[in-house]
């Protein structure tokens, strides 16, 4: 056993949420070597490095798996969880054959639910054990809400994680992350006559909410003010000294090697089937095909191993098999067919 004082330097999990067009994505572009995972597009217009969109629950976990292996950054950006918790919900409902999440029951499919993103959650916190730091960025939404020991309600800001889940997922995420940051537009109320009886709203100044408030949610532990300009460089003290490893981009690769040392084999996700051959996916569903690719997958293995699960007979055609069944199994169950493809490699 050992007794260890002071402050500990390592990365940081980061929640930065806020109304719709405040900025969040060019402000989660500003912290240090980011890379986004995109779940829902916001970042096409902007110069970033990204990963490409992810279709499935499972790619976007196999997304968080390379850059734990590769480490290609210093910063991961889900932008935004919200959209990524749809994805959950969708990869649940098909892996049960459900319609909705309601269809299973008791509150059954919320508790999937959180147990689910309670995994992902762990999965990005072994991003920060390798000094990558973590930002999810979310919307806001705005909720009734009543406390037991006071008189009436108000609305307060809260994450944007569904009204029904939020009381499960929402509180889940706050409680991972070491800070949430809630962006809003400050406006202020004057007077519009002598009389002081009508009002109206000025400015529209962007700032940054730090500390817990009645009207949202928001924390820190690195001693922020109450409230801060939207400007990363109010934060950027607590990411100089957060990444205490070198990690690895593509400008920085391994020393150079001398003329009279052959060349390195070339490193891949996966060992594909087939050499130099780029093979149609058209009529593959997108999720699907994005999940092949990745892993170097051809539709003959897939034929392959859903005939032997006696699903469709082995000639059957991608386009012919049912939806349901493409996203209940093939995608939804994607990692027990994977390792059936690799037991058949063998």
């Amino acid at each position: 056993m050992q007794i260890t004082r002071g402050k500990i330097a390592k990365a940081q999990k980061v929640v930065f949420y806020g109304p719709e067009g405040i900025g969040k994505s060019t402000f989660a572009a500003q912290f240090p070597d980011p890379v986004f995972i995109d779940t829902e597009g916001s970042t096409s217009n902007m110069d970033v490095a990204r990963l490409d969109k992810p279709t499935s629950w499972t790619m976007l976990l196999q997304q968080i798996q390379f850059v734990k292996a590769n480490k290609p950054c210093k910063t991961l950006v889900i932008d935004t969880i919200d959209w990524a918790e749809r994805m959950a919900i969708e990869h649940i409902c098909a892996s049960n054959q459900k319609k909705s999440i309601e269809d299973f029951g008791y509150g059954q499919g919320y508790i999937k639910l959180e147990e689910e993103l309670g995994r992902f959650l762990n999965l990005l916190s072994d991003l920060i054990d390798v000094c990558i730091n973590v930002v999810l960025t979310a919307h806001a939404q705005i909720r009734k809400f009543e406390q037991p020991d006071e008189m009436g309600a108000y609305d307060r800001y809260e994450l944007k994680l569904g009204k029904k889940t939020s009381a499960r997922t929402s509180s889940l995420v706050k409680e991972w992350a070491d800070m949430v940051l809630f962006a809003n537009y400050k406006t202020l109320s004057v007077s519009a006559d002598d009389r002081g009886t009508k009002f109206k709203g000025q400015g529209g100044k962007r700032v940054i909410y730090t500390t817990h408030h009645p009207a949202w949610d928001a924390k820190n532990r690195f001693g922020l003010p109450e409230q801060i300009d939207l400007d990363f460089n109010q934060i950027a003290f607590i990411f100089q000294q957060t990444n205490t490893e070198p990690v690895q981009t593509k400008e920085e690769v391994a020393p150079p090697i001398e003329e009279t040392t052959p060349p390195p084999e070339p490193v891949q996700a996966s060992t594909p089937t087939t050499e130099n051959v780029i093979e149609d996916l058209s009529d593959v569903p997108k999720p699907l095909a994005n999940l092949m690719q990745t892993n170097g997958v051809t539709k003959e293995e897939i034929q392959a191993v859903v005939s032997k699960r006696g699903y469709y007979p082995e000639a059957t055609l991608f386009s012919n098999y049912d939806p349901d069944f493409v996203k209940g199994v093939l995608i939804g169950a994607w990692d027990q067919v994977f390792e059936q493809i690799k037991e058949s490699r063998k």
